[in-house]
C-alpha cells in the first residue's frame, strides 16, 4: 500500500542527533550527581520526551533541579550547532516525495526548527512539524502521530511512520498505522536496532535512505 501521508520522526531519522543528545544528558545529569552513561541514555531515552526523563527520575527518587530541562537545552543546542548532521541521503528521499509528509517529535518544537534548519532540512517541511507539547501523552502513546494526521488531514489507517525507536514504532502501531524502522543512524552503529524494532512491530526495518522505496 501506498500510504497518503509519511510521518518521519526526526531525531534519528531526519538527523543525526541521537549520540550528541546522550551524551549531554549523560554530561548534564552528571553535574547533579546522576550517573548515566551515554551508552545507558540510548538504551532508556531514545524517543522519549523530556517530560518522560524527569518523570523517570522523580519515580526513582532522584529528583533533577528545576533549571534542568532549560540548561539541558541550551547544552544540546551548542553541541548541535558544532556537530549535527543530517542523516544520509534524508534530503534526496524528502525531495522527491509526491506524497504528503510531516514531522512528529518527543523533542520540544524549538529543538526540531533548530535542528531542520542547521541541517538543511526546514525547506521540505515547513510548518508541518508536530511535537509532544501538543499533546497530553508522549510516545509510547499514540497521541502524537494520532495529531499529527489529524492536522494533515490523513486516514491513520493510510499513515506510514518512519522511526528509529521502540517507543515511536510501539506509538505508531498503537495509533493503527504502518511502522518503518530505521536504523541508519550512528546509535545503531554497535547496537541490534533491526531485531528491537522488529520485536517493537516495525513492519519494515532498513538502514539506508537510499533504500527508501526499495521491496522489503
Amino acid at each position: 500500500m501506498k500510504p497518503d501521508l509519511i510521518i518521519f520522526d526526526c531525531d534519528g531519522v531526519l538527523v543525526d542527533s541521537e549520540v550528541l543528545s546522550c551524551a549531554c544528558l549523560s554530561e548534564a545529569l552528571g553535574e547533579c550527581g546522576i550517573e548515566l552513561t551515554a551508552d545507558a541514555a540510548l538504551e532508556l531515552f531514545v524517543g522519549r520526551s523530556m517530560a518522560a526523563i524527569l518523570q523517570y527520575y522523580a519515580a526513582d527518587r532522584r529528583l533533577v533541579p528545576e533549571s534542568f530541562p532549560t540548561a539541558m537545552k541550551g547544552r544540546v543546542f551548542r553541541r548541535f550547532r558544532q556537530s549535527l548532521r543530517p542523516i544520509s541521503d534524508v534530503h534526496t528521499v524528502v525531495s522527491q516525495l509526491t506524497i504528503p509528509f510531516c514531522v512528529a517529535s518527543s523533542s520540544d518544537l524549538d529543538r526540531v526548527s533548530l535542528s531542520l534548519e542547521l541541517t538543511g532540512l526546514a525547506a521540505h517541511f515547513g510548518d508541518r512539524l508536530y511535537t509532544s507539547q501538543m499533546v497530553p501523552r508522549g510516545k509510547p502513546a499514540p497521541d502524537l502521530f494520532l495529531h499529527a494526521a489529524a492536522q494533515m488531514q490523513a486516514n491513520p489507517a493510510r499513515t506510514l511512520v518512519i522511526e528509529d525507536s521502540v517507543s515511536g514504532v510501539t506509538a505508531a502501531r498503537a495509533a493503527g498505522m504502518m511502522a518503518w524502522g530505521f536504523v541508519g543512524g550512528s546509535h545503531y552503529r554497535s547496537r541490534d536496532g533491526r531485531s528491537m524494532l522488529f520485536d517493537a512491530g516495525a513492519d519494515r526495518v532498513f538502514d539506508r535512505m537510499t533504500d527508501f522505496w526499495k521491496e522489503r
